[in-house]
């Protein structure tokens, strides 16, 4: 995925192909997004009047005559030939998130884009969990502290090398809890999140939220935003 969102501005053709094919003509603006959505507006609302959304492919080419893009995804093709240019340029484009403190590689600022935080200058990224909160405070090595609930509310440097949230679940729940089919020590692993494991196949991901006490079945119960449940979510004894 390229950094930059090429911008394209004339009077052109616009033909949209796929189970009918949809002809237009005007003057218009086109971006072609780093993911590789084409949006073609026009003069009025928000919304594109012509667009293919994440397309395969994205061929341009550009010479005296003008320009000519033509993007195609499965059935879908969208084909722009301008017949007069207004101009043409490429810009910058970065994830758009709140400000949450400083990059350490260049001094930019780093946004928080969901699951990560980026920073709007040099790309640096920094994995986050989803319901993580960044705090005001910073670590002794500069970056942004978080907060997160698994089984306990923990507090780590958003770098995960320079301290672990598995290492710091794992030093307060590793061998904690016991299987309740074989009764053998759960270990803490990751594998598709953190998660509770036995060496005889049960595999519980930890929720998000605080252990409050014991299921009938062995395991922790855990108070989540969206109530109370034990590890297992398909415990017949949970609460």
């Amino acid at each position: 995925m390229q950094d930059a969102t090429r911008v394209l501005a004339g009077d052109c053709e616009i033909t949209y192909d796929s189970e009918e094919t949809v002809e237009k003509r005007g003057a218009v603006v086109v971006l072609v997004k780093p993911d590789d959505t084409v949006l073609v507006h026009d003069y009025a609302g928000y919304q594109p009047t012509a667009w293919l959304t994440r397309a395969d492919t994205v061929r341009f080419k550009h010479d005296d005559r003008g320009f000519r893009l033509v993007a195609g995804k499965g059935e879908e093709t969208l084909r722009i030939v301008s017949k007069t240019v207004y101009g043409r340029a490429h810009f910058p484009v970065s994830p758009a998130g709140p400000d949450v403190g400083e990059c350490l590689d260049c001094e930019g600022t780093l946004v928080r884009d969901s699951g990560s935080v980026v920073c709007v200058n040099c790309r640096a990224r920094y994995g986050l969990p989803r319901d993580a909160t960044v705090l005001e405070r910073t670590c002794s090595c500069g970056l942004p502290r978080i907060e997160t609930e698994r089984g306990a509310r923990f507090e780590v440097c958003l770098d995960r090398e320079c301290e672990s949230l598995d290492d710091a679940v794992r030093e307060r729940f590793a061998g904690r809890w016991r299987c309740p089919d074989c009764g053998e020590i759960l270990s803490i692993e990751r594998s598709r999140g953190l998660r509770a494991n036995c060496d005889c196949g049960r595999s519980h991901v930890l929720p998000t939220g605080v252990v409050v006490g014991d299921c009938d079945c062995g395991l922790p119960v855990f108070e989540t935003p969206d109530g109370m449940r034990c590890l297992d979510p398909a415990c017949p004894d949970g609460p």
